[in-house]
This record gives C-alpha cells, structure tokens and sequence, in this order.
C-alpha cells in the first residue's frame, strides 16, 4: 500500500512538473519570437509590400485579389498576374514552412523576372486559406500564366520546386 501511495505521487509530480515546463516553453517560444535579436531576421514588410532583400511579395485578401484571382467578381479562374507565380500559404509558428522559405527565397533570385513567388499567412488571412481549403501548411499553389493551378502539400526540396516551376510554370 505504502508503494502504491509513492507511486501515485511520484505520478503527480511528474505531470505538475511536465505541465510547468510545457507552459514555460510556450512562454519562453513567445519572447523568443518577439525578441529584438529574432525580429530583424524573420521581419517581414508590410503585408502588401514587396519584400526587395528577398523578391517576395506578402499579400492580403486585398491584394490576392488585384494579383492573383478576384474571387468575388469571377466564378470561373482568371488568373490576373502578368507572370507565373508559386503562392505560399504559411504561418510563422509552421517549422517546414521555415524550412522551405530560404529555398523560396533563392529561386525568386534564381527566376527574378521570369515567375514571381508569393506568400501568404494563414494566421493572418483565414478567408483566403479557406478558400483555397488549406489545411495543411505548408500548401504551395503552382499559378502558371495560362491553364489551371496545381496545389502542393509539404515542404519540397530545391530541385522538386525546380522540376515543379519547368513543368508547370515555364512549359
């Protein structure tokens, strides 16, 4: 009887101990996120600007539908770019989006004038990923200039983004 009592109260104090450090490391991943060191490395523009340190542009609901598909005034798809584009639809706190977005960021260096690469924050644009039915993130929507648009769930190598943009946006 006695083990038993020790047994449960050692039980006890690990899930009090668990849930103490699973609050104090959500806590800590806010400041962290928040912390002037971070800041400047993930900043990102205003959502409707054009990011020019990496050639990406974020868009509102706005501005998704002035460059890529007004969805209020056409049924039908009606690509409204002047060029090929990849859609990221993202969220900060997402780690394979993290992982692919310096892989974005080089092939919009790479295909500077010939696709354009856009994102979007899911936490922040909610009407647009549910639009688009993003439920996983990150979703990446191939747009080519003619022909209807391709959706990718994943984080994606360089070269599957590379065979992706000749296939589907360069052909």
């Amino acid at each position: 009887m006695k083990n038993k009592k020790i047994y449960i109260w050692s039980a006890v104090i690990i899930v009090i101990v668990s849930v103490l450090l699973l609050v104090t490391f959500i806590g800590s991943g806010e400041d962290i996120k928040n912390s002037p060191v971070t800041e400047n490395k993930f900043k990102k523009t205003d959502s409707n600007k054009i990011n020019k340190k990496n050639n990406m542009e974020y868009l509102t609901e706005q501005t998704f539908k002035e460059k890529i598909f007004n969805y209020e005034t056409n049924k039908e798809w009606k690509y409204e770019g002047d060029a090929p584009c990849i859609v990221d639809f993202y969220a900060d706190w997402c780690g394979p989006c993290k992982m692919i977005s310096p892989i974005l960021e080089e092939l919009a260096t790479e295909y500077e004038g010939k696709i354009k690469i856009y994102k979007v924050d899911t936490d922040k644009e909610q009407n647009l990923a549910a639009l688009f039915g993003i439920r996983s993130i990150p979703s990446l929507l191939f747009i080519p200039k003619e022909g209807t648009p391709q959706m990718a769930v994943g984080a994606m190598t360089k070269e599957s983004f590379v065979q992706a943009i000749n296939e589907i946006l360069l052909k």
